[in-house]
């Protein structure tokens, strides 16, 4: 005889299915896939390149660029998109996506760097090259020596510095 309070009373034939998904949670999926695939279709054609997508799904994001937006037709394709999503795992796709949208962010923050360090050489002089010789050997002292005084003998003159650009070059194509 079974007590009415009872847990196992109450509970439903899918409480011990793990694999069972709720309305409200696929409807929460859902909108994650698609939210995902929104930001893939914000990607240049050269950025999905890099990300190795399927083949099905690479050609749709692509046909998106396509269709024009603010329209019932974008809209739908948008869904259809996030349909695709959701039969892909999203974690390597948002990890690929991360990596491709972060490397402009480091490159954007190397070229800062690069420009610094030109900037102090110039302003510096030779205690700044031989700084830069201590932290990085594989450089050529008497080129920076010879891109540092043409740079200010041209940035003494009012004009652009041919010799400052090709000492950036320079620095980013030896420091890696």
């Amino acid at each position: 005889m079974k007590i009415v309070g009872d847990s196992e009373h109450f509970q439903q034939p899918y409480d011990n299915d793990e694999e069972y998904v709720s309305r409200t949670g696929f409807k929460k999926e859902s909108e994650e896939a698609q939210a995902l695939g929104m930001r893939l279709v914000a990607l240049s054609k050269t950025q999905l390149d890099r990300m190795g997508l399927d083949e099905f799904l690479y050609d749709a994001v692509l046909k998106s660029k396509v269709i024009k937006q603010k329209t019932e037709a974008y809209r739908r394709h948008l869904q259809y998109i996030g349909k695709l999503m959701r039969n892909y795992d999203h974690e390597p796709i948002a990890a690929a996506l991360d990596k491709v949208l972060n490397k402009n962010n480091n490159e954007a923050g190397q070229i800062q760097l690069f420009e610094k360090m030109r900037d102090r050489l110039l302003n510096n002089g030779d205690t700044e090259i031989q700084t830069l010789m201590d932290d990085h050997p594989q450089l050529d002292r008497q080129k920076l020596r010879q891109f540092v005084r043409q740079a200010n003998k041209e940035l003494t003159q009012g004009t652009e510095s041919k010799s400052a650009k090709e000492l950036f070059k320079y620095l980013r194509s030896e420091i890696t």
